[in-house]
């Protein structure tokens, strides 16, 4: 989790190579050799002179192993595409076939090379926050998608596997996502100041993957659709139905169903700034809405229909069987709900470290083959899935074209007295430009997708077929109801 809810397997491993030396990203004083004096490191992007008589030459023995061992683990890895790489002590390595955009990186710090190659699932993204690596040619985009299209078609480094399985079997013994906890991850992502998210999102402000049933549609277009498709698959034809939005966001799917299909709309959520963002629009537009804060395991009451959106992933595994028999017994017997969150194509994985730590602490983006067998024994039935496979990398595009168009908005933003997170200022938005950037390319390469799974209790709750979405889709209840009443 977010700030160490256990030690982080790389500072151990770290420490011991470092001599107990400052974690990177903190450019204290450079290593001392035999009879050398200390140095001031230059941060970030600032060059440094590596040659060979300004270094001891321990020291300087020391960089050459470390650029054989960097260059050794990306020539395990990249076979494909065209990728240069600078290291601190000057040296250049090219690695793939030389296809397609050419990407270059350079690493500023020994130490920030010597993280990478000890544990680069979490330190390769921490090194761009701080400035040890830095993009010489390209985009940290294009060089996280060059990088995952190559790793989706390797297996593993052994290292890596074997962190992996140490932060998995830690993962398993601390992630008890309690009460306090799921409402200390959710401060974590969504009560950061309102005015970044709306620098990158549409105007209702979905933070959700949106529907592209045109790819030339613009974000704003995508997402009205993507609430479209939702409040379809729903079936919202009956007059005055109750509907329970669990993990209701900023409140616009709460709003469109209430305002567009005259139906009741209970939203609940954890973070305080969407519920008070959410609050003021409900009561601004005068709808039948209200948004809680209230856990899911804490609701009462029954619905009509439950739709959840972008929330599940975050419920964590341990929980799934909780999450759906509570499902269960709030969905009306004749009810019907749907389930959106991104998922795995190849099947089930731990969530990356990176973003584990600085994303989504306590995340879990699931398999079917996990979700199945515990909607088989919550007692719901599992009525249809539909897979949207590109439409989030599609998604996330918008969002950081968007960001990176306002980025000294939020620089600005980042680097004031009120902004509440831990990193601050370039970190904060190098830190969210590789989030942006590394979800996109593992959209597209890397086996994540989205699944949509509607839920019943009774076998004919749900239409025979699919073509009622559709039709809702074009002609929403409120209009159909209003037309029935006209005399020809």
């Amino acid at each position: 989790m977010f700030g160490g809810v256990f030690p982080d397997l790389s500072i151990i491993a770290a420490s011991v190579v470092f001599w107990s030396r400052k974690e990177p990203g903190r450019h204290r004083s450079t290593e001392t050799g035999v009879g050398s004096a200390r140095r001031s490191r230059p941060h970030s992007s600032e060059q440094i002179d590596q040659s060979p008589h300004t270094q001891p030459d321990s020291d300087w023995g020391l960089r050459r192993i470390v650029d054989r061992l960097l260059d050794r683990l990306f020539r395990l890895v990249v076979v494909s595409g065209n990728l240069r790489i600078i290291t601190a002590r000057g040296a250049a390595f090219s690695y793939g076939d030389g296809s397609g955009q050419p990407v270059a990186i350079r690493f500023t710090s020994s130490r920030w090379e010597w993280a990478v190659i000890l544990d680069p699932e979490l330190r390769i993204g921490e090194a761009y926050m701080y400035g040890g690596l830095v993009v010489e040619q390209g985009s940290i985009a294009a060089f996280l998608d060059l990088m995952t299209r190559n790793m989706s078609s390797r297996p593993p480094l052994p290292w890596s596997e074997f962190i992996a399985v140490v932060r998995h079997v830690l993962r398993r013994a601390l992630k008890i996502n309690n009460l306090r906890r799921a409402r200390t991850n959710a401060k974590h992502h969504y009560d950061i100041d309102e005015r970044i998210y709306r620098l990158f999102l549409d105007a209702d402000m979905q933070y959700s993957c949106a529907y592209f049933e045109d790819e030339r549609y613009s974000l704003e277009q995508a997402q009205e659709a993507k609430k479209r498709h939702i409040a379809a698959k729903l079936n919202l034809t009956e007059e005055r139905l109750s509907v329970l939005d669990i993990g209701s966001g900023w409140g616009g799917l709460g709003l469109h169903i209430a305002r567009t299909y005259g139906a009741s709309v209970v939203g609940i959520n954890l973070s305080d700034e969407q519920l008070r963002v959410s609050s003021q629009r409900a009561a601004a537009a005068k709808l039948p809405c209200e948004f809680r804060k209230c856990d899911y395991r804490q609701m009462t009451g029954t619905f009509d229909r439950i739709v959840s959106v972008g929330m599940f992933e975050h419920v964590g595994k341990r929980d799934y069987p909780t999450f759906f028999k509570k499902c269960h017994d709030l969905l009306a017997h004749d009810g019907m709900m749907l389930l959106h969150s991104v998922g795995r194509l190849h099947g089930p994985a731990d969530t990356n470290a990176w973003v584990w730590k600085y994303i989504f602490p306590g995340g879990h983006a699931p398999a079917l083959s996990e979700l199945a067998p515990i909607i088989e024994k919550s007692g719901l039935i599992l009525s249809d899935v539909e897979v949207l496979r590109l439409h989030y990398a599609e998604t996330l595009r918008h969002w950081r074209t968007r960001l990176l168009a306002n980025r000294q908005e939020a620089l600005r933003i980042a680097t004031s007295r009120e902004f509440k997170h831990f990193v601050k200022g370039e970190a904060f938005l190098r830190m969210w430009e590789y989030y942006l950037a590394g979800f996109e390319a593992s959209f597209r390469n890397y086996g994540l997708c989205v699944f949509q799974i509607l839920l019943s209790k009774k076998l004919q709750t749900v239409p025979m077929t699919r073509d009622y979405m559709y039709d809702q889709r074009q002609t929403p209840a409120v209009a159909r109801r209003s037309t029935s009443l006209r005399l020809v």
